[in-house]
């Protein structure tokens, strides 16, 4: 197994909830974090509770490291509207999120390593850094030397995962369209996020 994978379940058993709906995760047969063998959970406190909100996104994109979500948070912030939707748009449109949601890697962990390794192109140009923003109408796919990598095509026949409305992908040329900012009711989280929680935390 290799270190990704399994950081990747880690992830699922600390956080006990298996945040990416997948089938192989520990969390499906061992409900209870590490350590804890089935014992009695105390009632969370409300810093508890926006900690462990602020955990699962950030978990969820690939364990941002807590600069890189607190750049986001702030960001966020300063833009017009609901800073809790705001944050859920700037982080659906991070390459790495954006590679994932196409189905071009089964994992956001795989989507940022193949960005990192030079196979993703946006707009006909390499970009190999994840959390490059892509914008509204860019066009973003495998690059034509690793259209026959076999990763890749398995994710993309995979029927783990639907494409959600706000991005069009053919399937055949692996390429895809991001077409538009998505809000919260619009990502296919399988777990519940709750952004407006993870505002409280930085707010304090």
């Amino acid at each position: 197994m290799s270190k990704r994978i399994a950081a990747k379940h880690k992830i699922d058993r600390r956080l006990g909830v298996n945040l990416w709906g997948r089938a192989k995760s520990p969390i499906n047969e061992r409900n209870y974090a590490p350590g804890q063998h089935g014992s009695n959970k105390k009632k969370p406190t409300d810093y508890g509770m926006q900690l462990l909100a602020k955990q699962k996104l950030k978990g969820y994109y690939g364990n941002l490291t807590e600069r890189q979500f607190r750049r986001i948070y702030q960001k966020a912030s300063q833009m017009k509207g609901d800073t809790s939707q705001n944050i859920i748009g700037l982080l659906e449109k991070r390459l790495d999120a954006v590679v994932y949601r196409m189905k071009f890697a089964v994992t956001v962990f795989a989507a940022r390593q193949l960005i990192s390794h030079g196979h993703i192109m946006v707009n006909g140009r390499v970009v190999n850094i994840a959390s490059y923003t892509v914008c509204e109408g860019d066009v973003i796919e495998v690059r034509p030397k690793s259209k026959a990598n076999v990763a890749i095509l398995e994710a993309v026949q995979s029927t783990e995962r639907s494409l959600p409305f706000y991005i069009e992908v053919d399937a055949s040329s692996v390429k895809g369209t991001f077409v538009s900012t998505p809000k919260l009711e619009d990502v296919p989280y399988p777990v519940t996020m709750e952004p407006n929680i993870v505002v409280e935390f930085y707010s304090r």
